[in-house]
């Protein structure tokens, strides 16, 4: 099958060939021709499936075959969830765009920046914006565009929009857009949830479920590593040393985490650099443009860095911290394994993770054997199952001194154990 059997225009089809691309993936395939006929599409496809031009590319193709009737008006409309992510969708729609004989203006905007140079950017009108929900609702509020006459819109990482981060300023873009409108829903993943709350804001959607093929799965080997918490950081350099990663992305559950562990690296010499949400655009942006380069070795990332970023050749993922859910470990590892490339994803397990490894495993359908490092076997006591009497609970003053967080929230004695402990001592 090739592109130019779905019906795209001559000038996008010479912008693939440019690009060296010749054959559609799955999620393309049966995308486009749905997308091209004007129904609203709710799309699952694994990460590195080639989403982006499945709504790309009919995007650009409807609005290149009708003239703008005002200049000012957005005609489509793409919401991502952060700022790598909008920059990388508004360079792929450039590079197409550049090719269709219609100029078609292409906007850019999401928040961390100055607002006043996005303003003037669209100060001529504009056909496609590509934005964060916060900084799109900041133009609108400045009169910088309206969307009263937007054709399409686009949810590209629709999970990650339609969950309660982003729900309250969704359902206030929703409002600002007509009702008589195309919806494009993609993401690699759709918790229940997220799929009945997407039904109602779409009109009879053609819904696609792209399993990962044989042909098309990513080459993906994954690994779980057994090692005790406090030493992770010492085995992770010891990994990147000894297995001369050239690259690895390294994922960890909040910022201080990334700061902390890029900076026990670059005492060992290894040049690590965090990425997280309170770091300025420019230095996310310096950030990505050197790992993609290769001038940087290892980046320590929240999750922020796990959706939706494309960087080639990427040879290893590291969750140094397992994620949340499941379906972040899906988006996690996508981002490596990419455009037939081959991955490894390793996971830092210690014997207080290990039940939510297990979960994982079981929510994706994986057997992951934990196996030990020479050199860094686990000390720390596996948590054997008691049963009985509740065991007696340590003071108060003693439970905090062994524990300056107060403990972990959801391993915290409740006042049912605490009062169960007590009882249990005193009919001892």
């Amino acid at each position: 099958m090739h592109f130019s059997s779905l019906g795209l225009s001559p000038a996008l089809l010479r912008a693939l060939e440019r690009q060296n691309l010749h054959t559609p993936t799955t999620v393309q395939l049966k995308s486009i021709p749905e997308v091209l006929a004007g129904r609203d599409v709710m799309a699952r496809a694994q990460t590195g499936s080639g989403k982006t031009l499945a709504f790309g590319l009919p995007l650009l193709h409807q609005l290149a075959g009708e003239a703008a009737q005002n200049p000012r008006q957005v005609r489509a409309l793409v919401l991502v969830p952060t700022r790598e992510l909008a920059i990388q969708v508004g360079a792929t729609l450039r590079d197409l765009a550049n090719q269709l004989p219609q100029a078609i203006r292409i906007s850019v905007v999401f928040g961390g920046v100055s607002i006043n140079p996005q303003m003037l950017a669209m100060r001529g009108g504009t056909d496609v914006v590509v934005a964060t929900p916060g900084r799109l609702l900041d133009l609108v509020h400045h009169n910088a565009l309206t969307l009263s006459s937007t054709q399409i819109l686009v949810l590209d990482e629709a999970d990650r929009l339609l969950d309660l981060g982003f729900e309250a300023e969704l359902r206030r873009l929703l409002a600002l857009l007509p009702a008589a409108r195309q919806s494009l829903f993609f993401s690699a993943t759709f918790a229940p949830a997220v799929a009945e709350l997407a039904q109602a804001m779409l009109r009879e959607p053609v819904q696609i479920d792209i399993g990962a093929t044989d042909q098309e799965k990513p080459d993906i080997t994954q690994q779980a590593l057994l090692v005790d918490a406090p030493r992770r950081t010492q085995l992770l350099r010891h990994l990147i040393t000894e297995q001369k990663w050239k690259r690895v992305l390294v994922f960890v559950a909040t910022k201080h985490a990334a700061e902390m562990v890029a900076d026990k690296l670059r005492k060992a010499r290894i040049y690590a650099e965090p990425f997280h949400g309170e770091l300025s655009q420019g230095k996310r942006s310096q950030v990505l443009s050197d790992f993609k380069a290769s001038r940087l070795k290892v980046v320590i990332a929240t999750d922020m860095a796990s959706r939706g970023l494309d960087i080639a050749q990427l040879p290893v993922v590291v969750n140094y911290d397992l994620p949340r859910s499941a379906d972040d470990y899906t988006h996690r590892i996508g981002r490596t394994g990419r455009a037939g490339e081959a991955g490894l994803a390793v996971s830092l397990v210690s014997h207080d993770t290990e039940a939510h490894f297990r979960l994982i495993e079981k929510r994706h359908g994986l057997q992951v054997p934990l196996v030990t490092v020479a050199g860094f076997e686990p000390q720390e006591l596996a948590p054997e199952p008691v049963f009985g009497t509740l065991p007696q609970a340590a003071p108060a003053s003693q439970q905090a001194a062994s524990d300056p967080n107060g403990g972990i929230k959801g391993k915290r004695p409740s006042k049912k154990d605490k009062l169960r402990a007590q009882t249990a001592r005193q009919q001892t």
